[in-house]
């Protein structure tokens, strides 16, 4: 599998920065049941304990909790569909990013800071603030190049990479499923010494 220069993932910077900020959609729902398995489903249930049901957040578990157990603000990852397109070199192998969820939508913390609400079907999702930055087998099926894209200062900023949900109000999920975002209520004095927001170029 060809894996693309930083030229090849420049120039598909404009289309990924293009995405809807206030409506979106639900491009694709992938659970994993096992190691390396992935199931494409055109309706899902997202669920406050398990997650996504029949994706395997939850027996999984965490390297990086103290008790091994699942880490609650990561149960839903979320990814721009342009950006899995583009690394994965299409549609087909998109999955491979690993997450459950995959939006036609602006995931940039300028968009969606910690916080905001993700509503999709009849599900809401939260924003959590622990950043979601990827892991070897990204690297492996994708490159170097794409890790680094991903992950650099503007990448990080648009949430190239995605971003960690917990799950706030269970519901169904469909594919094609309208999103729509509500920001979290900022204190007058936050308001008051914050600027104005900007994107890094």
């Amino acid at each position: 599998m060809h894996q693309l220069t930083p030229p090849e993932l420049e120039a598909g910077l404009a289309h990924i920065r293009a995405v809807p900020r206030d409506e979106g959609r639900l491009a694709m729902i992938v659970a994993r049941p096992g190691l390396m398995e992935r199931r494409l489903l055109d309706e899902g249930q997202l669920d406050t304990e398990v997650g996504l049901v029949g994706d395997n957040w939850l027996t999984r578990g965490s390297r990086r909790t103290p008790d091994g157990l699942a880490a609650p603000d990561k149960q839903i990852t979320v990814m721009n569909i342009r950006v899995a397109d583009l690394v994965a070199g299409g549609p087909e192998r998109a999955p491979l990013a690993g997450d459950q969820l995959y939006v036609d939508f602006d995931l940039s913390i300028d968009n969606l800071p910690p916080g905001a609400l993700l509503t999709i079907g009849a599900a809401v999702l939260e924003v959590s603030e622990s950043p979601h930055l990827g892991c070897a087998k990204f690297v492996a099926r994708f490159g170097e190049e794409a890790m680094r894209f991903v992950n650099g200062r503007l990448g990080r900023f648009l949430r190239l990479r995605g971003m960690n949900t917990r799950v706030v109000v269970p519901g169904t999920i469909r594919v094609g499923d309208q999103i729509t975002r509500s920001l979290p209520e900022v204190p007058r004095q936050a308001q008051d010494r914050a600027g104005q927001p900007g994107i890094p170029g």
